[in-house]
């Protein structure tokens, strides 16, 4: 079976898949939807186009991590608004809550870049 170069391939770390955002110009899209999906999720997050991809990886895995802490209920319905995959989130260990919240970031970014990759496609 020959691969389509065009066929989407999730990125393997939040570095690799800010890194792609920015080679294909669509990091400021990224941005957009990240900050479209938590004002629909009543957890307004602002990220400036301005914003570094360290910035942005920094600052969300911050914000996730307090919601996790403190406000465990609108963390599940911003999982929900995003639509990141239940089981991903399911198989991540629990045990270490700033480790948690780094890999749900990374399932957040990755969700959210897959909408934008595709509305950017097709």
């Amino acid at each position: 079976m020959k691969l389509n170069p065009t066929m989407y391939t999730a990125p393997t770390s939040t570095d690799h898949l800010l890194s792609e955002a920015e080679n294909e110009n669509l990091y400021p899209k990224l941005i957009e939807q990240i900050n479209k999906d938590f004002n629909l999720a009543n957890e307004p997050i602002d990220f400036h186009h301005s914003t570094t991809p360290n910035e942005l990886k920094i600052q969300l895995h911050e914000k996730i991590y307090r919601l996790i802490q403190y406000k465990f209920a609108e963390y599940l319905n911003l999982l929900y608004i995003i639509d990141v995959p239940e089981d991903q989130v399911k198989k991540l260990d629990g045990s270490d809550v700033l480790e948690l919240s780094e890999q749900v970031a990374f399932l957040i970014l990755k969700r959210e870049w897959m909408k934008v990759w595709f509305r950017n496609r097709y």
